[in-house]
């Protein structure tokens, strides 16, 4: 059998190309001679007797097979450093990069806090933060995708091998802005309810991808308007598209000043928060990150 000529080394050697857009800002990056990068890719293209690069001006662009070596050739390079890092893991236990999906409705004061404690400690882990919401938090545990949940809604999913400790979930206000065409109107008892039916609920979409999405909060009535994320829902109902609950400590400043006005709305008590991990994780890291988020919970 020949040798595969597509190594690790020249997968490397295309991916810093592409993303430094020439072959000297690529020697740079990898600590190489310009000569020693294009004598890599000419060897390559000879071997398989392909053209990866094809000029376009002065710069040298990807072909359509030099993009799908490429595409396939970062999944290699993903996997393979998920395998040095999970190496790392068993010889130390700690781990070199935690993943942790927040609840978009938590404080994310509060949480970073505590993060910067762990990184003063540890600088030398590395955090991957991303937003979850509602039942894609539990999604992503589920997947692998974060190694840590911090505030995703109850219930915790049973027979998952799942260790989860109840946190605050914070305080949820539901809010219109002070501009807004009906502000007024919604304000006043006499009519609120006719009022509240013409409104748009600004909505986050449930970030599972695969599961049974879910919704919460205010009432299903009148039209809606789906966002993204936590900023975005804030910054649409500071433009005036609709309403919706938000997290009274992100927008403390809005309500203090008067941009959002609180609305007398009724509504169910918000199911508990968890903060949630893998019983089989047994990283150091993550161990010493929930310690903390735990701690931070007694203290308040």
């Amino acid at each position: 059998m020949s040798r595969n000529p597509i190594s690790i080394e020249v997968l490397e050697t295309l991916d810093a190309i592409d993303r430094r857009g020439s072959f000297a800002k690529a020697a740079e990056e990898l600590n190489k001679a310009t000569s020693a990068i294009s004598y890599a890719v000419q060897k390559l293209e000879e071997q398989l007797d392909i053209a990866l690069f094809q000029r376009l001006g002065r710069r040298s662009v990807l072909t359509p097979a030099g993009r799908l070596i490429l595409a396939e050739g970062r999944d290699i390079l993903h996997t393979t450093r998920r395998l040095a890092d999970k190496a790392k893991e068993v010889a130390t236990g700690w781990e070199p990069r935690i993943s942790i999906g927040i609840e978009s409705l938590q404080s994310y004061t509060d949480f970073f806090q505590v993060i910067n404690g762990f990184l003063l400690d540890f600088p030398t882990v590395e955090i991957d933060i991303s937003e979850c919401v509602l039942n894609g938090g539990w999604e992503a545990l589920e997947q692998g995708r974060v190694d840590l949940l911090v505030g995703s809604p109850g219930p915790v999913p049973v027979q998952k091998g799942y260790r989860s400790v109840a946190i605050d979930r914070g305080e949820l206000v539901p809010v219109i802005a002070a501009k807004h065409e009906l502000a007024k109107q919604v304000l006043n008892k006499q009519y609120m309810d006719s009022v509240l039916r013409q409104l748009r609920r600004v909505v986050i979409h449930d970030t599972s991808f695969s599961g049974i999405t879910r919704s919460e909060g205010l009432s299903s009535d009148g039209q809606m308007f789906y966002v993204q994320n936590m900023d975005q829902k804030i910054y649409a109902i500071l433009a005036g598209i609709g309403i919706g609950n938000l997290p009274k400590k992100r927008i403390q400043g809005y309500l203090d000043e008067g941009t959002f006005v609180p609305l007398d709305i009724q509504q169910k008590d918000s199911s508990e928060a968890f903060l949630a991990w893998k019983i089989n994780n047994k990283g150091k890291g993550l161990k010493a990150i929930t310690d903390r988020l735990i701690a931070q919970q007694s203290d308040k």
